[in-house]
């Protein structure tokens, strides 16, 4: 029952002067709602990449050529032709841990259909292609393994292709030209969106590697291996099994730096969301300014409020007011700011992480965890800035309290 009369005390002080009480909860409502927008961006954001990595296919491992050097320059990894068409079909064969494969070569170039034409490049892929990057077609078909082993002039177009190439007709059973070399289309694959790097996934055209190495590539061996692992536990004992079958097969020594690149999903994953983490601390740091702000902000309208009521102070102490009482009033005082600012800046940082989302169009993620952590800091910052002017009005001398003017 004290404490509610206390708290219903804070209320009363606090309405003798709306204005001032709320320009001084400005700071934390701000402070507050900053936090939790730039948090809900930056968690937006991680969605978003990690969705996209998603996108890549579940449980991929990316096999590419090694890196070579000529006159001490070192050239990037897929730079040596070190991967041959039997590596991928021994790492199907003899790792455990992996479940399918896809030989890939690329290619690229102007594409004709009719009167359009178009420029993107050309994947040339296996036959377990789209069910690793789980992917699928929209209509049509897929080329098939014989067309792979016939090296048929087939292809798959690309849903931005398919639209540039067929504005207004069915791509299906159509002929393009690319690089005056014909081919028929059988299918159009899914919209996929883009990638993480910002790239149009669906430009691109699809078709069997062995017609690509042929036909359009001058690269002689494969230009990567794409392989999805059993399970995502089974990742790495997929890539342990692809190094040391490669190393076996490409006679490599024991001291000898291998002549393949095994890029893992999950690497790629983490190094993405690293960069977006980053990011959300920094976000979330210079919003958390605010808070500091307001908690001065507290602090000095505290100060201000001692002084003020400085006689008020002496008289309650005369009546029986212990020094903690008035600590007490006081520090409730600062709370009931700081909280009433920090529900206020939760509301209108749900509702501009909302606005955010539907006039730019960038996701927005709002976890429990940011409102808890923006709730919890204005509590704090009312403690910590509130301590010191209530410490201040409780160490007074009543008697020279019942004196000021």
């Amino acid at each position: 029952m004290k404490v509610l009369n206390t708290v219903l005390s804070a209320f009363r002080a606090l309405k003798r002067n709306k204005m001032r009480s709320f320009l001084t909860m400005l700071g934390i409502i701000i402070g507050v709602s900053a936090v939790i927008v730039m948090l809900a961006i930056g968690q937006g954001a991680k969605f978003s990449v990690e969705q996209q990595i998603n996108a890549l296919g579940t449980n991929v491992l990316i096999v590419l050529p090694g890196s070579q050097q000529q006159g001490g320059i070192r050239m990037g990894a897929g730079s040596m032709t070190t991967l041959s068409e039997d590596d991928a079909f021994a790492i199907q064969k003899e790792c455990p841990a992996v479940a399918l494969v896809s030989p890939g070569t690329r290619g690229g170039g102007q594409v004709i259909a009719g009167s359009q034409n178009w420029a993107t490049g050309v994947e040339g892929t296996g036959i377990d292609y789209l069910e690793i990057r789980k992917w699928s077609v929209e209509y049509g078909e897929f080329y098939t393994d014989q067309d792979i082993r016939s090296a048929a002039k087939v292809c798959v177009l690309g849903k931005t292709v398919a639209d540039n190439l067929f504005p207004d007709a069915s791509p299906v059973g159509q002929t393009i030209r690319i690089r005056s070399v014909p081919f028929k289309v059988v299918g159009v694959l899914k919209a996929k969106g883009q990638n993480a790097m910002g790239q149009d996934q669906d430009d691109i055209i699809l078709a069997p590697y062995t017609t690509v190495a042929r036909r359009l590539s001058w690269w002689p061996n494969l230009r990567q291996i794409l392989v999805s692992a059993t399970s995502s536990s089974g990742i790495a004992a997929a890539q342990s099994q692809i190094t040391e079958l490669l190393r076996m097969r490409h006679k490599i020594a024991p001291y000898d730096a291998d002549d393949f690149t095994i890029r893992n999903q999950a690497d790629l994953a983490t190094a993405a969301t690293a960069t977006t983490d980053i990011l959300t601390y920094l976000l979330a740091s210079v919003a958390g300014v605010s808070l500091l702000v307001g908690g001065i902000g507290i602090m000095n309208i505290m100060l201000v409020s001692v002084t003020e009521r400085t006689r008020e102070i002496g008289i309650r102490m005369s009546v029986g007011a212990r020094s903690r009482d008035i600590l007490t009033q006081f520090l409730i005082e600062a709370l009931v700011l700081s909280l009433l600012g920090g529900t206020t800046g939760i509301i209108l940082g749900i509702v501009g992480s909302r606005v955010i989302t539907g006039i730019v169009n960038w996701p927005t993620i709002i976890s429990v965890f940011s409102i808890l952590l923006a709730f919890g800091f204005s509590i704090g910052i009312g403690i910590f800035f509130g301590f010191y002017p209530a410490r201040k009005a409780a160490l007074l001398n009543p008697i020279d309290a019942l004196r000021y003017e």
